[in-house]
């Protein structure tokens, strides 16, 4: 194989896992950053850092350049969760992250020009601009990450930011828990006031927090709620559109094994058909069903898949009186023309099943013991014979026109 050929074979397969390759790389690259720290607490570095007599001179030991690693790494792996599911929040915070990610790295001593872990990254968000294509979707739980990420990632730079400038506030922040405390005050923009900044450099330090701080707040609280809220408005423009533009549909209601044949059968036709399914209900239809989860029992949900426009209501549910529920629910809707077909599960309950008038009753015990029949007595079934087990008819005419009786009437009776 020629190396051009290699290249357009690895290209292929990129471009067909690239939804999971890429996540996958910016993981290992939030591993590969921290892992300097890691190697110095293993050689045991930490000792030393921790031996100062300030904070202070604890952040000047450990290197101000390495210290947002911790951060950085721990965004960058829980934004490869974020990546995963294909959001576009998660792939813009990655390419954020990645910045600093590549140049932290040209100020750690190495023993070449340029490190390996900066080659790998810049090759990552070349990677992640080229197929920003494959995340174009909006998560809730993507945006979550990406408001945890950032808000630690703020409180990070806070903490340390005020640990190091302690001394140039009043009174001094000389604890970690008075700058854990002073540093949530200022991105909250609380103000007490009983810690502030008496030099030129602890004040603009404080107003980056503070405008950090509104920032990450406030488009936290969009990543978070952007993604719930489209997707409710989504889903009202998509049931309105969808009842606009059925007209003789078929609904479906249930998931049987017998409901999802008929399905496929349908919709290998051309068929329009809705599907009501149960909450919790498991079912095995496409992704591409028209689905709506609810009960087919209830006029709401009738509604909801369009009744009043559709040509057909199978009720086909395992429940032969949930099916009759069916049929009466579709019955009452006014101006309501859907022909009703019934589903008997029992046999013993197709004279029940009879009495609520459903334009079609169908027993699949009744009609494969009766094709059985004729099969082991050597008969020919006819399409008549189907028809006459499929279709409630006769009941429905000797109703609408009942036989006279030879019983005279009252006024008969008195004139005779």
């Amino acid at each position: 194989m020629s190396f051009r050929h290699l290249i357009a074979a690895l290209a292929r397969k990129l471009d067909a896992g690239v939804h999971r390759i890429l996540p996958a790389a910016v993981f290992v690259a939030g591993l590969w950053f921290i892992a300097p720290l890691v190697i110095g607490v293993m050689r045991g570095d930490h000792q030393s850092w921790f031996a100062q007599d300030s904070w202070r001179d604890v952040l000047d030991a450990v290197g101000l350049a390495q210290l947002p690693r911790v951060v950085i790494s721990l965004s960058l792996v829980l934004m490869s969760i974020g990546l995963l599911s294909r959001a576009r929040v998660a792939w813009a915070f990655t390419l954020v992250m990645l910045a600093p990610a590549i140049v932290i790295p040209l100020y750690t001593p190495s023993r070449v020009p340029i490190p390996p872990e900066t080659l790998y990254n810049i090759v990552l968000m070349v990677l992640l601009i080229h197929y920003r294509a494959a995340f174009p979707r909006s998560s809730v739980a993507a945006g979550t990450l990406f408001a945890m990420s950032a808000l630690a990632s703020l409180l990070w730079y806070a903490i340390l930011g005020v640990l190091y400038l302690g001394h140039e506030f009043h009174p001094r922040v000389l604890t970690l828990p008075d700058a854990v405390y002073f540093s949530i005050v200022a991105i909250a923009t609380v103000g007490f006031g009983d810690i502030v900044p008496v030099s030129e450099a602890a004040r603009l330090f404080v107003v980056s927090i503070i405008v950090l701080g509104v920032a990450v707040l406030t488009s936290g609280v969009g990543a978070i709620l952007t993604p719930a809220t489209t997707g409710a408005i989504r889903k009202i423009i998509q049931r309105k559109a969808r009842l606009s533009m059925k007209k003789n549909h078929i609904i479906l209601c249930g998931a049987t094994p017998l409901a999802h044949t008929l399905y496929q059968s349908l919709v290998t036709q051309g068929e329009q058909v809705t599907i009501i399914v149960r909450e919790g209900v498991k079912h095995v239809y496409p992704p591409t069903a028209d689905i709506l989860v609810g009960d087919a029992t209830e006029d709401s949900t009738l509604e909801q898949a369009g009744v009043r426009a559709a040509s057909y209501v199978l009720a086909m549910l395992e429940e032969d009186p949930e099916n009759a529920f069916i049929v009466l629910a579709v019955k009452a809707i006014p101006d309501c023309r859907a022909k009703t077909v019934a589903v008997v599960n029992n046999s013993q309950n197709l004279d029940k099943i009879r009495h609520v008038k459903p334009d079609l009753v169908f027993s699949p015990q009744l009609l494969g013991a009766e094709l059985l029949s004729c099969v082991l007595r050597g008969e020919k079934f006819d399409m008549e014979m189907v028809t006459r087990l499929f279709v409630f008819k006769e009941a429905n005419e000797a109703d609408a026109n009942p036989a006279p009786s030879d019983t005279p009437t009252r006024n008969n009776a008195t004139a005779h």
